[in-house]
């Protein structure tokens, strides 16, 4: 087996998937990932290069949500690079928490490429909720919290490419042709597939299926008249994406 190190000197294109958690990203990494010209830092569970041994201990702590932490790119780029598989040409990242951090992302990698995306708000509510046990409250805050940042990326960066996980889902030709526009030797990307991105309803592969109303429903009444009293302090974000107030 050839070393790694060989194919260092090689020009790469960083990649890097910015998405809220429980927004489909997962799925995002493992169709581009599909191609023979991407290399993924991190190919297990949900993908995440801030998982990854020599950096977790860095970027998935506590802290991991504060906007003022300080993260060493140098360093962390050094040990992604040594989990990218460098023969290829595009190098794949994807860190939940990387939405609030594009501009240090700039700076440390480049040649850049990045794709934003987001969710129905109360399907990721319902994800926050289930998966990390969350009150409906905090759920809100915290879905308008990525949804703002992701305004930001979108408005500060006219080179991002953006789409949603309902574009993905249901119109997925239109979606997965701008990605090869936007970037460059993805032209294999293969969405006629069953994947095994994490899911509520089983951990078998599936094909490619829009989640969101199956999530939305499992909202209990109580917790949406909290989630609606956030989403209508904040209706001009929810515009923003296009995205309406539901009420039973």
């Amino acid at each position: 087996m050839i070393p790694n190190f060989i194919f260092s000197k090689k020009d790469h294109i960083y990649l890097f998937i910015l998405s809220p958690p429980f927004s489909g990203s997962t799925l995002l990494n493992q169709i581009i990932s599909s191609s023979k010209n991407v290399s993924c830092n991190n190919n297990i569970g949900t993908r995440e290069g801030q998982t990854l041994p020599g950096v977790k201990k860095i970027m998935f702590d506590k802290k991991r949500w504060d906007e003022k932490k300080q993260i060493p790119w140098k360093k962390i780029k050094k040990i992604w690079r040594s989990h990218w598989f460098l023969k290829k040409p595009i190098l794949l990242d994807k860190s939940i928490p990387n939405i609030m951090r594009v501009d240090q992302l700039k700076d440390v990698f480049y040649p850049n490429y990045f794709i934003c995306m987001v969710r129905n708000p109360y399907a990721i509510c319902e994800g926050v909720m289930r998966r990390s046990n969350k009150s409906a409250e905090v759920a809100a805050k915290f879905t308008l919290k990525c949804f703002k940042y992701q305004m930001k990326n979108i408005n500060s960066n006219k080179d991002i490419l953006f789409f949603s996980y309902e574009d993905l889902c249901e119109n997925t030709t239109n979606t997965i042709n701008k990605i090869k526009q936007h970037v460059n030797k993805l032209d294999d990307i293969n969405t006629n597939q069953k994947f095994k991105a994490h899911n509520f309803k089983t951990k078998k592969s599936m094909h490619i299926t829009n989640l969101n109303d199956e999530k939305i429903k499992k909202i209990q009444q109580k917790d949406l008249l909290i989630i609606n009293k956030h989403f209508r302090e904040n209706k001009d974000v929810l515009d923003f994406f296009n995205y309406k107030i539901i009420s039973y």
